[in-house]
């Protein structure tokens, strides 16, 4: 099966503005060229087939993008020079659109060492990050945002909900040399935080002293029995004793229904167990905590932001329902830039992309509502046919019987 995905026309070339570096640009403008910057992989022989297409609405009709199709793993990079970030920001953003209305399927990419091979390339292909969202029915619903850290694969500790309607929406990730980052959809700033507390690449800084133990004496109970209250001595009845307004019936009979008791009801006096009193406990210490020691394992990491190579960006993605569109991919090191650039491309087509869906919707709406009244046209010519043709059938019915009668008025006559 074929499958279709929508990508935009890029432009995959490091340029440099000032201070600013443009690492990977990718806009699919350019048509059916996007071909020769994107590589599929050969990894699989039934992996889903990207293809360039506007989808059913759109804010600009001169931007194409890449659409998937039905429960298909679809895997797909593109090449740019080699670079590190090494004490600077790394951005990395992009836009998705699930105007399949998706019931489950990923629409995040992967950044990948420049040493890659891209025809071979899958799931398990070692990745620096992965960010973007994931959807599959009601319970997963989030951004994920992944790194990889001496070989393992980390995910952040935080619920970072992804939007789950028809639209496009702009994604972006910040990561800082100072160790700190921020999500951000639509240009607005989602999450943010350290990445050594938000992750755990690090051992905890500190852990419980292994050689402390709580004292014997260390008392936690916040209060105690009053000793000097006692319990009454009227306290201790029954719960339940006979009914005293109970009699014997006059017809019971003792040898052949045995002696008779009274039912058993609740007794008013019963108060249920006695429980002292309580009192603050004079020897409370409060909760005992464990004793915390430096952690010999744990050595704090400076570069935990850093990749000292990344120069592909791929799509590894599965879809149950086709329709995904990605647009408008940007890897930088300009955080300004990227909002820039996002309020360019996303910003400029939001509100006319909405704008074309309310005029679909609307012709629709205007389509069905003519093909109701057609529906009921033609049902009602349909019944008046049917009333035409029993009216028919009862004079033709009638005539039939003014002929029998006229031919039996005769017979009577001749004879």
């Amino acid at each position: 099966m074929t499958t279709m995905l929508m990508l935009l026309m890029a432009v995959s070339v490091a340029s440099i503005f000032g201070e600013s570096s443009v690492y990977f640009r990718e806009e699919f403008e350019d048509g059916d060229a996007w071909k020769s910057r994107w590589v599929e992989s050969k990894h699989k022989s039934d992996y889903g087939k990207f293809v360039h297409t506007a989808g059913k609405f759109y804010g600009d009709v001169e931007r194409n993008k890449v659409h998937l199709a039905d429960a298909r793993f679809y895997s797909a990079s593109s090449r740019f020079e080699s670079v590190s970030n090494k004490d600077q920001a790394l951005v990395i953003q992009f836009t998705v659109k699930h105007e399949q209305n998706i019931d489950c399927g990923g629409g995040y990419i992967k950044l990948f060492p420049a040493d890659l091979n891209q025809e071979e390339m899958h799931g398990d292909s070692t990745y620096n990050i992965m960010f973007g969202p994931d959807i599959c029915g009601p319970g997963t619903k989030k951004v994920h945002v992944i790194f990889n850290y001496k070989g393992k694969n980390h995910l952040i500790n935080k619920d970072i909900r992804c939007k789950d309607d028809e639209y496009t929406h702009l994604y972006t990730l910040v990561v800082n040399p100072d160790n700190t980052y921020e999500v951000k959809i639509d240009n607005k700033k989602v999450e943010s935080g350290s990445l050594e507390e938000d992750w755990d690449f690090l051992p905890p800084k500190k852990i419980k002293d292994p050689d402390a133990e709580k004292p014997d004496d260390w008392d936690e109970k916040e209060s105690i029995d009053d000793p000097e209250d006692k319990k009454p001595e009227d306290w201790d009845v029954a719960e339940n004793i006979p009914d005293p307004d109970a009699k014997k019936p006059d017809d019971w009979d003792d040898e052949m229904d045995g002696e008779w008791e009274p039912p058993m009801v609740t007794n008013k006096d019963y108060k249920g167990e006695w429980k002292p009193k309580q009192i603050d406990n004079p020897a409370y210490k409060g909760k005992w905590l464990h004793p915390e020691i430096d952690n010999p394992e744990y050595t704090a990491d400076p570069e935990i932001y850093q990749y000292a190579s990344m120069g592909v960006i791929g799509l590894d993605l599965w879809q149950v329902k086709s329709g995904t569109i990605f647009d408008n991919f940007l890897i930088t090191n300009d955080p300004k830039l990227a909002e820039e650039v996002g309020n360019e491309t996303w910003g400029a087509t939001k509100d006319p992309e909405k704008k074309m869906k309310d005029s679909l919707e609307e012709e629709e709406r205007k389509k069905r509502e003519a093909e109701e009244v057609n529906k009921k046209e033609e049902d009602e010519d349909e019944e008046e046919r049917e009333d035409d043709e029993e009216e028919d059938y009862d004079e033709e019915e009638e005539d039939d019987e003014g002929e029998e009668e006229e031919t039996d008025s005769k017979l009577k006559d001749e004879l």
